[in-house]
């Protein structure tokens, strides 16, 4: 399958960091350019409602995030970036120092509390779930949906649906043709309802089973290989690009383990693996 007009060239960065060059726009996802060995102190629970129903009984400790790679491409090696999609502005390893020189001055889509918490830069815009906003980027016509995602308690993330007339619609289905950038989450089942408004026909996923300990066990924050694979069943989704499986300790699924998972999942054919820093024509 392929988007009747259009075409996509991927080049994964670092991460969650990706430019995902439509038709010559480039819409840059995430932005982390933080050199390997680089660690932050996080109060990841600061926001989480109801703390005692997670087993704190006190104040939660803050943690390290560990970056264990660099990007593939450094910030001053970036093509023109005609939009940012940031899924959610308060995770270092989604947007770290570096990546936020990339904000200004620039259009950024992301949650309504991003738009909030980057004030006062007038190119940010906030998406709801399922709230469509149009704009001309670069020269070519948008249409950008939110997505709904869950990821840690008390905080706000998206993902996003793009899409252009130049796309076409499915043979089959007369749905429009569209790329999806998962963002940080987990499977929910609100997202099945991708499939009854789009045809998805490249699938960038945030992958590589993210745990976040806590005082009840540990718990999973972004996709592991088999919720991929039954996303890529239910949307009936075309082509996977994997991104988000190295570069952080709290990464445990890395690509030989998603490898296995994709093979035994009977996917491996719909996945297409990126060499870091290379664009990469997807369809």
């Amino acid at each position: 399958m392929a988007l009747s007009k259009s075409s996509v060239t991927v080049t994964h960065i670092s991460t969650a960091t990706a430019i995902i060059s439509i038709d010559g726009v480039n819409f840059l996802t995430d932005p982390v350019f933080c050199p390997a060995g680089s660690a932050y102190e996080y109060d990841g629970w600061a926001k989480a409602p109801n703390l005692h129903e997670w087993g704190f009984t006190d104040k939660p400790p803050t943690s390290t995030l560990r970056s264990i790679a660099g990007p593939a491409v450094q910030l001053h090696e970036l093509p023109p970036i005609d939009a940012v999609l940031l899924s959610h502005e308060d995770h270092v390893d989604n947007l770290d120092p570096m990546g936020r020189q990339l904000l200004d001055g620039r259009r950024v889509y992301t949650t309504p509390d991003g738009e909030k918490n980057l004030q006062p830069r007038p190119g940010v815009v906030g998406l709801r779930p399922w709230q469509t906003v149009s704009a001309n980027i670069g020269g070519k016509q948008f249409r950008i949906t939110g997505t709904p995602c869950k990821h840690f308690p008390g905080g706000e993330v998206t993902g996003f649906i793009l899409e252009s007339d130049s796309f076409g619609v499915h043979p089959d289905s007369g749905l429009p043709n569209v790329v999806y950038f998962s963002g940080d989450t987990v499977w929910i089942d609100e997202l099945a309802d991708i499939k009854n408004k789009w045809h998805v026909v490249v699938a960038i996923l945030n992958l590589g089973n993210a745990l976040f300990p806590y005082p009840k066990g540990v718990l999973q924050i972004t996709f592991d290989g088999a919720q991929a694979a039954h996303l890529m069943r239910v949307f009936g989704a075309d082509i996977m690009v994997p991104i988000h499986f190295e570069s952080w300790e709290h990464f445990t699924q890395h690509q030989a383990e998603l490898l296995d998972v994709f093979k035994k999942e009977g996917i491996s054919d719909k996945v297409h693996w990126l060499k870091p820093g290379v664009a990469t024509k997807i369809v």
